[in-house]
């Protein structure tokens, strides 16, 4: 993370405990995404962004954090060209970037592998190609024997999956995740985990993934970036040693956890005052 000159930069926790090892020495790769003193405003509403500046590197994988109403969605947004920034810049690849919202969004009279199929068509792949690339998509997300289903026949994590098979057929270098596994079951959602965290390997998509769950953060991420509230500034981060996918019930994640959570709290307190 850069800020502008003379503003001193947010603590980043780097333990070097088994599970959290600080990153290598070896020099940063180029950011796919860079936001330069990002801020965003509607009309002559509150500032909702701040000032926000990020760098993030090729393949990894970060949690933006923070609680309701911080501007995690609209920093997705501005990274994903769907809002402008009121002031400052966001760099991103020409191919630019993947979304996937917490609801799958799916079209309810195409089966699972025609709403795969929309986004390669989309994407300008012949038509004698879209089905056999559909239908490794979602042999990705292990939905292979589901593409003649129709979106009302899945449950919803399985729409979830068609989902993020729909987004990788965008084949974009950036995967922008806001909240999609926020309305499932806690158990459907830890194999959602598991699943984004099997894909993220075999493909090297870049994710920012955005959550209100700090659990869900550990569980993922290689860099946990907290916003505050209102208006959104990036208040610390964390950065995870390896490649995710830890356990949230040990020691050591456990008061990574709790770290965390003070932290919000105490972003959510100031807030309230």
């Amino acid at each position: 993370m850069t800020v502008p000159a003379g503003t001193p930069a947010p603590p980043v926790f780097a333990p070097s405990f088994d599970g959290f090892a600080p990153p290598p020495s070896a020099p940063p790769a180029e950011p796919i995404v860079r936001v330069r003193s990002a801020s965003k405003r509607y009309g002559t509403g509150p500032v909702v962004l701040d000032d926000v500046s990020l760098d993030i590197a090729p393949g990894e994988f970060v949690c933006l954090l923070g609680a309701s109403g911080c501007g995690k969605s609209t920093l997705l947004n501005l990274i994903a060209g769907l809002e402008p920034a009121t002031a400052g810049s966001i760099d991103v690849p020409g191919e630019g970037a993947a979304v996937m919202f917490q609801e799958s969004a799916l079209m309810p009279w195409l089966s699972a592998r025609r709403n795969v199929e929309l986004a390669l068509r989309l994407r300008g792949m012949p038509r004698a190609q879209r089905t056999e690339e559909a239908q490794r998509l979602l042999a990705t997300v292990n939905l292979a024997d589901a593409g003649d289903k129709r979106p009302h026949e899945l449950s919803g994590g399985m729409r979830q999956r068609v989902a993020l098979a729909r987004a990788l057929a965008q084949d974009r270098p950036v995967l922008l995740m806001d909240e999609p596994f926020a309305a499932l079951d806690a158990i459907t959602r830890d194999l959602l985990h598991e699943e984004l965290e099997r894909v993220w390997r075999a493909t090297g998509r870049t994710i920012v993934f955005v959550t209100h769950n700090v659990l869900e953060a550990v569980r993922l991420g290689q860099r946990v970036v907290l916003l505050s509230s209102r208006p959104g500034r990036i208040a610390r981060e964390w950065r995870l040693g390896g490649r995710g996918g830890r356990r949230t019930d040990t020691p050591d994640s456990a008061a990574l956890a709790a770290e965390i959570t003070a932290e919000l709290r105490g972003e959510i307190r100031r807030n309230a005052r």
